[in-house]
């Protein structure tokens, strides 16, 4: 393989519970090595200010946030600093960190979407060049700037057996297809977001574990067919979500008690992550999902009984779903750089394939 850059890459998801960190050796198109990973939670106070932020997180289109972008740029480079110093990465073998920061709002009607993250800050903190603004430019160009991961799922997948899914659980749940011609990709529902808001509200736990709470309960099938009623599942891809889009629709399960709201919430998330079939052009034989949302066993369950095809978490084929979304920057950093396409007309409906990134030289 030519041109291989060793890179990390760094990611907070919806979540906001830690800030991924992994390293990835590729030459943007193919990939030579995972390598070593890591996780480090958030420092408190600052996720709980970036949680009491999102009650209103429209303020991100007119407040420049200065002060807790820095806060988040910080944590994200001492993140990239813990690793490297834990696997025992020199600095100079490091050609690249892509940090994608922290969303905080995503509105692609608007053609607006924000990530917390300084890259200037954070190449001039750690000495290596970084990688930023990974949705800026498709969204600029009309596109919907979500999801990113399919071109690194593709990459990865080479020589499995397709049509495949690729389903990444997060707060909100996203398919990559694959098929020998196609790659098509779009948000379709929300995923953990609704139940960990739920649970958290319920019983004072971060999420369902093990989606034990869920299996306890029974789906309430009228206020399932009113969530499902949603002119979003309808919408032909591209489509994209913010982590809070469906909170509004899903205040129906607040009349049920904790087991039968989890249930109801759970079933929610199979069920509009399945419809996302009618908008492919063929049935996959595998579905192989990524996110926190794998270890669910009630999502699981349900998908492998809703699909009647395997549903399987990625390290089935080998791959880390802890750490499948901070590879990606690393991967979609080199691309980057190379002036590459991160995003397609089928995977973000902009209009031709386009690059993206805005590169900060370390000083």
């Amino acid at each position: 393989m030519k041109d291989v850059v060793r890179a990390i890459g760094v990611i907070s998801g919806t979540s906001m519970d830690a800030i991924d960190v992994a390293l990835i050796e590729t030459d943007g198109e193919r990939v030579e090595i995972c390598g070593a990973a890591r996780s480090y939670p958030y420092p408190e106070p600052l996720r709980s200010e970036l949680v009491e932020f999102l009650k209103r997180p429209e303020r991100a289109e007119t407040d420049p946030l200065s002060d807790l972008e820095t806060k988040v740029t910080d944590a994200h480079v001492a993140a990239v600093r813990q690793m490297m110093e834990a696997c025992r990465l020199d600095r100079s073998t490091v050609g690249l960190v892509g940090m994608h920061g922290q969303t905080v709002y995503h509105r692609p009607e608007r053609q607006f979407t924000r990530q917390l993250l300084d890259g200037a800050r954070a190449a001039s903190a750690l000495g290596i060049d970084v990688v930023a603004r990974f949705r800026n430019a498709d969204m600029a160009a009309g596109g919907q700037g979500a999801p990113l991961a399919p071109l690194y799922h593709r990459a990865l997948s080479d020589g499995l057996e397709r049509p495949l899914i690729v389903l990444n659980l997060g707060g909100v749940a996203n398919v990559t297809y694959i098929s020998d011609a196609h790659t098509i990709a779009f948000d379709t529902g929300p995923a953990s977001a609704l139940l960990d808001d739920f649970v958290r509200r319920r019983i004072g736990a971060a999420y369902d574990e093990d989606g034990r709470l869920a299996a306890a309960g029974t789906v309430d099938e009228f206020v399932l067919a009113q969530l499902l009623d949603n002119p979003f599942f309808r919408r032909t891809p591209p489509k994209s979500l913010d982590r809070n889009d469906f909170h509004l629709f899903a205040s129906a399960v607040d009349t049920l008690d904790d087991a039968d709201g989890a249930a109801t919430l759970s079933a929610f998330t199979v069920e509009a992550t399945c419809r996302c079939i009618d908008h492919l052009p063929g049935r996959p034989v595998r579905w192989l999902v990524t996110g926190g949302g794998r270890h669910n066993r009630t999502f699981m369950e349900g998908f492998r009984k809703a699909l009647g095809v395997p549903v399987e978490p990625v390290e089935t084929v080998g791959w880390d779903g802890d750490f499948l979304e901070a590879e990606l920057f690393g991967f979609l950093a080199v691309r980057s750089v190379k002036g590459l396409p991160l995003s397609l007309p089928s995977t973000t409906g902009v209009p031709s394939p386009i690059s993206g990134g805005e590169l900060f030289p370390a000083r």
